[in-house]
């Protein structure tokens, strides 16, 4: 499937983003191991009387789909074709678990009962607000003539699917040959691979691979440490993890940290979470996997797909349960970042806030009108220089002074909003000032970011940084990538695109700046 280029270009997070992913709804092929979640919800007032262990009065129970199936429903309700492959007992939890999918429209053709297979069933109790414990039914081995059909089964759903996720927990799939299987195969869709042991799928060479902390710790043989040290960590064993999950682009989850995304380079991209309890939380990165994968599949660029993908566990995280990222919670939560202007003393007071905490402050600032991969790699940089990344965006009049009678092409609000959807940037300010240098003096940043061929002798700025005892850095951008060439290639496929009547379209009005200054923001 080949996207629109206007999709496959995008660079921010906007608010209809999500609808049109769903528009294209994707084929998405999942095969693993598929799981029944049980969620008994009660009360707790007393303890047995034949053992120190509390009573719970049970109120209600909730099933939803989990493991693989979550994958699936996730990629569902977010607008994707989803075939789902695994097996499941001749039992009643295979019935509801099928009855389930369906439901939420996910393809259950290839979904298979066989009467020597059991469905998992994951039971948690929960009370209050604390899970208590969970009960796991699951088989304890499987069936040879199982695991034959399961590796067939895959193999036929591929075909004709745009993408192909592999849920590897240990489960049936796990046993199977289809990593061999899998390998030998031509013209194979985008295939992620999300396992408890993604080196057993090496051989596949996927196009990205999902592990987490701990899965990361297992193929690396060493403990990563905890917080920002574990980023540290991935960085430094970056081509070992490549080589390890055998995947173009590994992006290892760190839950409240985020994620890393590692090319042949090290570290590519990183995101950063809003993390909230775990005391319920389940699934986040069942939501994560399904939402890269549909963006990915869509040819989103990857950088792009990393921050689409921690939106939407952003939003499931901070729900109870299993949950659901659905289109419509993620043109809410992208949305709601079209306020996200901070008044500067506001800013003033958290900033403080962060600052008494130990955090190291990093302002950059710039017109951002149309934003880019330059933009959004330039400010991912940034922010890995500090702990709290501010950006400060011209306003209209100073753009248009910088830049000319025709921009800016976006106004304030919506660049500060596709700015503030970025998971690497805290918080979006205003200036109206030429420079940035009022503000600067009154935020005393701890570090000052510019991007662009300069050296801090030829700031106007760098005065005012070293006066409130911060440092200036100065980071690369990708020219080919600036606003200016953005609009110039917009010039250039209007004029040679003909209009109804068949002449050509002149250029438009938007015209280039001599130079490109919120390019280096």
């Amino acid at each position: 499937m080949t996207a629109p280029e206007s999709l496959s270009s995008a660079e921010g997070l906007q608010p209809e983003l999500p609808v049109r992913l769903a528009e294209l709804a994707p084929v998405v092929t999942v095969i693993g191991d598929v799981i029944l979640d049980s969620w008994i919800y009660g009360t707790s007032e007393r303890l047995a009387r034949e053992a120190p262990a509390p009573v719970i009065d049970q109120t209600h129970e909730v099933f939803v789909p989990g493991g693989a199936a979550n994958t699936a429903m996730n990629l569902a309700a977010l607008g994707a074709r989803v075939r789902i492959v695994g097996p499941v007992g001749c039992d009643e939890p295979g019935e509801r678990l099928r009855g389930l999918l369906t439901d939420a429209g996910v393809d259950t053709r290839f979904l298979f009962a066989h009467p020597a297979a059991t469905t998992t069933v994951k039971s948690r109790i929960v009370v209050g607000d604390q899970v208590m414990f969970r009960l796991d039914r699951a088989a304890a081995d499987h069936a040879p003539e199982v695991l034959e059909q399961f590796a067939a089964t895959a193999l036929e759903a591929v075909a004709g699917s745009a993408a192909l996720i592999v849920c590897d927990y240990g489960g049936a799939l796990h046993f199977t040959d289809l990593p061999a299987r899998l390998a030998a195969r031509r013209n194979r869709p985008l295939t992620v691979v999300d396992a408890h042991d993604p080196h057993h799928w090496a051989a596949v060479r996927p196009d990205l691979a999902t592990p987490n902390a701990g899965e990361a710790e297992r193929l690396l043989g060493r403990n990563l440490g905890a917080g920002a040290d574990r980023v540290t960590a991935v960085a430094e064993h970056a081509q070992t993890l490549r080589e390890s999950t055998g995947a173009a682009h590994p992006i290892i989850t760190l839950d409240r940290d985020g994620s890393v995304l590692l090319d042949e380079t090290g570290v590519a991209h990183r995101t950063w979470a809003n993390p909230a309890t775990e005391k319920q939380a389940s699934g986040a990165g069942d939501t994560f996997v399904a939402a890269l994968t549909l963006a990915r599949a869509a040819s989103l660029p990857l950088t792009t797909a990393a921050d689409f993908a921690q939106s939407a566990a952003d939003v499931v995280v901070h729900r109870l349960g299993t949950s659901l990222c659905t289109t419509q919670d993620l043109v809410d939560h992208l949305s709601g970042f079209y306020d996200a202007l901070v008044p500067t003393e506001q800013l003033l007071a958290a900033v403080a806030e962060r600052r008494a905490a130990g955090q190291r402050i990093v302002l950059t600032n710039g017109c951002f009108d149309v934003l880019h991969r330059g933009h959004t790699s330039y400010l991912n940089k940034a922010k890995q220089l500090g702990d709290v990344l501010i950006v400060a965006v011209n306003d209209d009049d100073s753009a248009r002074r910088l830049k000319g009678p025709d921009r800016p092409i976006n106004p304030l609000q919506d660049r500060a909003g596709v700015l503030a959807a970025l998971s690497c940037v805290d918080y979006v300010t205003a200036f109206s000032t030429d420079t940035p240098i009022p503000l600067i003096s009154a935020l005393r940043p701890d570090i000052y970011v510019k991007g662009g061929d300069y050296t801090p002798e030829m700031l106007e700025e760098t005065a005012a940084v070293e006066a409130c005892g911060g440092q200036v850095r100065i980071m690369e951008y990708v020219s080919d990538h600036s606003t200016t060439s953005v609009v110039q290639r917009m010039q250039a496929r209007a004029s040679a695109a003909p209009d109804a009547a068949g002449a050509p379209v002149g250029p438009s009005h938007a015209s280039p700046a001599l130079g490109d200054h919120d390019a280096r923001a």
